[in-house]
C-alpha cells in the first residue's frame, strides 16, 4: 500500500500555508456561505465575525447524556466552556463546525466557533464565538449530513429537508425545502449535488444524483445491497454495502460509481457499517467484528483485516501512521497497517469501559487530526491527548466537571 509522508513540523506547515495563501489573491474563493467576496477592501478569505488563524483551531464538544451536561474544550487554550444543558441526548454528531445533539424529539444544534475552509490547494482555519443556534425537527434514528451549502436532515421514513447553510452560520435554523419522495439512506451532499440510494425494501439500492432541490439528475448503474455506513473523503463519497463498498466520484460535472469489494465473503456481523477517519483523509477505519477492525484505503481501492484484541474504538489519520485501537484492556494500541503487526500498546487509560457496539451505553470514541488524537474517558471525566506519531504518548490530559460519554471534534 502507498502512502505518503506526514509532516509534522509546525514551522514547515506554517511556512507551506502562507506560500498557499500569498499566492491564491487572485483567485475565486470556494463558496462558504459566510465568506464575503474577495476586495481591495477585503482580505483573501475574510469572514465576518472571525479571526483567522494559520493553524488548524480545534475544539472538542462533549456531552454527558446522563445530566444532560454540556461543554466545549477548546484544544488551542485549553479552556473548558460551559453550553446549555441538553436532557434526554443519545448521540452526538459534526460537520466539521456545528455539533448536532441528538434527541428523541429534535436536534440541538450549536456553532462550536472553529471550522475550515477548504480551497484544495489550500486551506483557511477560522475562531469565533461558541453560539446556541437552534433545533431541528427530528427524532430518534435522523441523520445529518452538511457540507458549505446546505445541511440535509434525513428522517427514519426516508423524508428529506435541506436547510441553508448561511442561516445556520448566522445562528437560526433558516427555512427548509422539503425534497419529493423518500430514500433509503442518509442523503448527502457532494460536489453541489445531493447523493440518495434508491430503491424497494429488502431489495439492492440504487445511487442517485440529485440537484438541491431534489430534481434527479442521474441514476448510476452500480448497485449497493444492503446499505449501511457512508463516509466523504477527498476521492468521492464511501457507502458501506454487503459485499464491500462503493465510492461516487464527480469529475467535471460527471458522476461515477465504483465497488471496491472485500474480495472474499463477509459475515454480516463483521461487515464495515461505520466509518470513522481523519477528515481530509482517504483512510477510513470500522470494527470488523469484535476482535478485528477494517482499514479502507480509497485512494487504492482496497481493504486490510487488522487482527486486534476485542475492539471498543479505532481510527487513523492514515497517510503512514498508525491504526490506533482502544481495547477492552483499557490500553491504545498501535498497530502497522500494511504489517497488521501491533507496534505500540500503552499502560491502561480507561477502566470498565464495554465493546464497540453495546448496547444501552455510549462507547469511548478516537477523534483524530493532523498531529493529535483525543480520546474521551467518561468515568474519569478526563479527556487525552495522544500523539500518535510518538508511540501513543500521552501528551495532555484534560479534567473535566462531566462525563464526557459523547464527543466530537471541529476546526478540522
Amino acid at each position: 500500500m502507498f502512502v505518503r509522508r506526514n509532516v509534522t513540523s509546525l514551522a514547515l506547515a506554517l511556512a507551506a500555508l502562507a506560500l498557499l495563501t500569498a499566492g491564491c489573491g487572485g483567485q475565486g474563493d470556494a463558496k462558504s456561505g459566510s465568506e464575503s467576496p474577495a476586495s481591495p477592501a477585503t482580505p483573501h478569505g475574510y469572514v465576518e465575525g472571525a479571526t483567522e488563524a494559520a493553524e488548524q483551531q480545534s475544539r472538542l464538544l462533549l456531552g454527558d447524556p446522563d445530566s444532560g451536561d454540556t461543554r466545549v474544550l477548546d484544544l488551542i487554550t485549553g479552556k473548558v466552556h460551559r453550553t446549555a444543558p441538553r436532557a434526554g441526548v443519545t448521540a452526538l454528531t459534526t460537520d466539521g463546525r456545528f455539533g448536532y445533539f441528538h434527541g428523541a424529539d429534535g436536534i440541538k444544534v450549536l456553532d462550536g466557533g472553529a471550522w475550515m475552509v477548504d480551497h484544495g490547494d489550500h486551506v483557511h482555519y477560522y475562531r469565533a464565538k461558541i453560539k446556541e443556534v437552534g433545533e431541528l425537527p427530528g427524532g430518534t434514528g435522523t441523520r445529518v449530513r452538511s457540507d458549505a451549502g446546505v445541511t440535509v436532515v434525513t428522517a427514519p421514513d426516508g423524508k428529506v429537508t435541506v436547510y441553508p447553510r448561511a442561516e445556520l452560520e448566522k445562528g437560526t435554523i433558516g427555512t427548509p425545502d422539503q425534497l419529493p419522495g423518500t430514500y433509503a439512506g442518509p442523503v448527502v451532499p457532494y460536489a453541489e449535488h445531493l447523493i440518495a440510494l434508491t430503491g424497494e425494501s429488502g431489495g439492492p439500492a440504487k445511487v442517485a444524483v440529485l440537484d438541491r432541490s431534489g430534481k434527479r439528475v442521474a441514476t448510476l448503474e452500480a448497485e449497493c445491497e444492503d446499505p449501511a455506513g457512508d463516509a466523504v473523503t477527498r476521492r468521492g463519497i464511501v457507502l458501506g454495502c454487503a459485499d464491500g463498498a462503493l465510492l461516487v466520484h464527480e469529475d467535471d460535472g460527471t458522476f461515477t460509481a465504483e465497488k471496491i469489494p472485500y474480495g472474499e465473503g463477509v459475515p454480516q456481523r463483521e461487515r464495515a457499517t461505520e466509518f470513522r477517519h481523519r477528515p481530509g483523509s482517504s483512510t477510513l477505519t470500522a470494527p470488523a467484528g469484535k476482535d478485528a477492525v477494517w482499514v479502507l484505503d480509497v485512494t487504492e481501492g482496497a481493504w486490510t483485516r487488522v487482527e486486534t484484541g476485542p475492539v471498543v474504538a479505532a481510527n487513523t489519520a492514515g497517510e503512514g501512521s498508525p491504526l490506533v485501537v482502544l481495547e477492552t484492556d483499557g490500553a491504545l494500541h498501535g498497530y502497522d497497517i500494511s504489517a497488521g503487526k501491533e507496534t505500540t500498546v500503552t499502560d491502561p487509560l480507561l477502566k470498565d469501559i464495554p465493546e464497540a457496539g453495546s448496547a444501552g451505553t455510549a462507547t469511548p470514541v478516537i477523534e483524530v487530526d493532523r498531529s493529535r488524537a483525543y480520546l474521551n474517558d467518561p468515568e474519569g471525566k478526563r479527556v487525552y491527548e495522544i500523539d500518535y506519531n510518538d508511540d501513543l504518548r500521552v501528551a495532555r490530559t484534560f479534567d473535566l466537571d462531566v462525563r464526557p460519554s459523547l464527543m466530537v471534534e471541529t476546526g478540522r
